[in-house]
């Protein structure tokens, strides 16, 4: 995910590619750059160490072959490729060899009985004319989205939580929107995680894929967006000023930044969330990241009233 990368990131990855105590030091990165113009910040760190002599290659990825979905789905099904064949012309012409969309469709067929396991026949079979006419998305991002939305309410609204944190969420973020909040995440980011979902790490949950995050969070209109973030924000703001040891008050402002102090209307909240930026800036400036110090200040600034001095 190179194309969302901060310039602060990018800084340390240059370091690291120009130090000399490190000839041997391998650095793999994958983007859609399909998303990224000329100006990207990505490609000005490729010429920068290239400029130095640093070895560069990039690979391009296209989509999956209709060979290679038929050695998938052969190789699935434990049947011989021919038997699958016309099953494999199907899916790639649905998914059109998207990686994403082709494990994903193949596990809706199996939860709606479509691909199923048949004791008699003991292997495998499926109803290819059903299979055929199934409708489908021709995006994966809107075929992400039915998937979401066929989950129980509670669960697909755990996962819309999760997406407004971004790619992944941190135990303790959890426990306090549970605690402070009154939400109810674990058991939903659990059954989440058994759909394939989501991902659990040592210390919390992860999206199985940055479009599954993107699906979930396009699923919230912009004024839901905006209050579940000042939400979840203040409390972790709240929370934040009890105990920053993990560095919650960066997840805090995080949230409470992306509203606007239009929709807020309490001057405490207003207070709250200056002094918040305040303090997250201050901290990044002790982690030298002064560029995102001064967006903190900036953004406190803009939370004050304006005869606050």
């Amino acid at each position: 995910d190179l194309q969302w990368a901060d310039p602060a990131s990018l800084a340390v990855i240059t370091r690291l590619l120009l130090a000399p105590s490190s000839p041997r030091f391998l650095f793999v990165g994958s983007c859609r750059d399909d998303e990224m113009s000329e100006n990207h910040p990505v490609w000005n760190m490729k010429e920068t160490v290239e400029q130095t002599g640093v070895n560069t290659r990039i690979f391009e990825l296209s989509s999956i072959d209709n060979n290679t979905v038929n050695s998938m789905i052969s190789d699935l099904l434990c049947l011989f490729p021919r038997r699958t064949r016309r099953l494999a012309d199907i899916i790639h012409l649905k998914t059109r060899g998207n990686p994403l969309f082709l494990s994903r469709l193949l596990v809706s067929l199996g939860e709606n009985g479509l691909l199923r396991f048949s004791l008699s026949r003991r292997r495998w079979s499926w109803d290819e004319a059903k299979i055929r006419s199934l409708r489908t998305p021709d995006d994966v991002g809107k075929f992400l989205a039915r998937s979401i939305e066929n989950l129980s309410p509670v669960i697909s609204d755990a996962l819309c939580t999760l997406a407004c944190f971004g790619g992944s969420i941190h135990l303790s973020v959890i426990e306090v929107l549970e605690r402070d909040v009154g939400l109810r995440l674990t058991n939903s980011l659990e059954s989440a995680a058994t759909d394939g979902f989501l991902e659990k790490v040592d210390l919390g949950y992860r999206f199985s894929h940055d479009r599954v995050q993107e699906a979930a969070y396009n699923m919230l209109n912009s004024q839901d967006r905006a209050k579940r973030h000042l939400k979840y924000g203040l409390a972790l703001c709240m929370r934040a000023t009890l105990d920053d040891n993990n560095g919650m008050i960066f997840t805090a402002v995080g949230q409470v930044n992306r509203t606007g102090p239009e929709i807020i209307y309490s001057a405490e909240e207003k207070s709250l969330i200056s002094a918040s930026n305040f303090r997250a800036g201050r901290k990044a400036m002790g982690l030298s990241d002064f560029g995102s110090a001064l967006k903190f200040f900036e953004r406190g600034i803009d939370f004050l009233h304006n005869d606050h001095w």
